[in-house]
């Protein structure tokens, strides 16, 4: 019997090679609850880290809803939705997340076991051969990996330019049309001129796939991004995760009714999928509930942002242009982000570098990432070892 050596050898070339050009990623492992300050590899350290945005994810509330659905239901779905793991937690959490969000009049929901699985499900159902998916060149990769699996031709636009998609849109004789955006962009923070890509669909007759992965819970009183922006039509498709803001985790599809049946009888990575747990359910429930009245963590969230910037405004590095509880400062060189992020986690601070093929070649980044469980002090004890980095 041969032995894989080549292939070996040729793994671990290639692992070589993403070590030396800087690209090369490092699972840390933490202990105890997500929250400002966090036990990570043994150390304690203060995280801009987590899409914990509204510092839910360590709630009392949220814990007692998912030990009280353990009790109730046990740890497992034990099978997909249609085969038997569809549970009333699910379609209670469903009907809840469909109206507070309501992208349209009558609008149902989907949960799915992630975003990247929902966003799979949603492209792959509403294109196909013949069909073109117009996406924001800064989109997240589970839109491009969608896009790509459905089959249908991606055309690409520049970043938030409603103009280019505008001609792209004019341009394409195909048989139906998908706008595809990130709503508030996981790695930059500004927000989609949503209104104008909703015109543009509604002037070409195409879907619009909103994912609000970041949004939702944090903008529009907590509804998200469309509510902000006062958006409702039944040609949008909304994707929420359930993992950031609510704390929880999965996603759901908010939608038209048909949109939702629809992915209900074909898209693949629902049909095939073990349901997320009842428990699980019960607390996106609890978080929803948590949401409505998070305005207080809202607005000190907002108050965070404000400080970091005006901070930030001393430092060599920019930050790029975000209301948004990200902040990424813009460093540019991969070691030098790399080199950042080492100098701060030595005083304690987990500040994430990004690099490509996350973000586009020379703009690697600092990620900082706010919660609303963070404090005045924290934020200053940031710019100061930053500031004493630049030195």
């Amino acid at each position: 019997m041969a032995t894989p050596t080549r292939l070996i050898a040729d793994l671990e070339a290639r692992l070589g090679e993403r070590r030396e050009s800087g690209l090369w990623r490092t699972r840390r492992t933490l202990e105890g609850t997500q929250g400002a300050h966090v036990d990570v590899d043994g150390r304690r350290m203060l995280a801009f880290a987590s899409n914990d945005y509204l510092g839910l994810a360590a709630d009392p509330a949220l814990v007692d809803a998912a030990c009280e659905g353990a009790r109730r239901f046990g740890v497992g779905a034990g099978a997909s939705h249609l085969v038997c793991g569809h549970h009333a937690a699910h379609a209670t959490a469903e009907a809840s997340l469909a109206a507070y969000v309501a992208p349209c009049e009558g609008a149902a929901a989907l949960l799915f076991s992630s975003g990247y699985l929902a966003n799979l499900a949603v492209l792959t159902t509403l294109a196909g051969r013949g069909d073109a998916i117009f996406a924001d060149r800064l989109n997240h990769a589970c839109l491009n990996d969608g896009a790509l699996l459905s089959r249908a031709t991606l055309v690409r636009y520049d970043h938030a330019d409603s103009e280019a998609l505008g001609e792209r849109l004019r341009a394409s004789t195909a048989q139906r049309k998908v706008i595809a955006t990130d709503a508030v962009f996981s790695m930059d923070g500004d927000v989609a001129p949503l209104a104008r890509l909703l015109e543009l669909a509604d002037r070409h007759d195409a879907w619009l796939v909103v994912d609000d992965a970041h949004g939702f819970g944090v903008l529009g009183d907590g509804r998200g991004s469309l509510a902000e922006d006062g958006l409702t039509d039944p040609r949008i498709v909304y994707m929420g995760t359930l993992g950031k803001a609510a704390g929880v985790c999965g996603a759901f599809v908010a939608a038209h009714p048909a949109v939702i049946e629809t992915l209900v009888q074909t898209a693949r990575s629902y049909i095939y999928t073990t349901a997320i747990p009842p428990l699980q359910a019960l607390a996106v429930t609890a978080a929803l509930e948590a949401i409505r009245h998070a305005g207080g963590r809202r607005r000190w969230l907002g108050e965070l942002v404000l400080r970091l910037r005006e901070g930030a405004r001393a430092l060599p590095w920019p930050l790029a242009p975000s209301r948004t509880p990200i902040q990424p400062l813009i460093v540019g060189d991969n070691g030098t982000a790399m080199a950042l992020s080492k100098s701060l986690a030595a005083q304690g601070l987990l500040v994430p570098a990004i690099r490509p093929p996350t973000v586009p070649a020379g703009t690697a980044r600092l990620r900082i990432s706010l919660s609303a469980s963070h404090q005045p002090a924290d934020i200053d004890r940031l710019l100061a070892a930053l500031a004493g980095a630049a030195r």
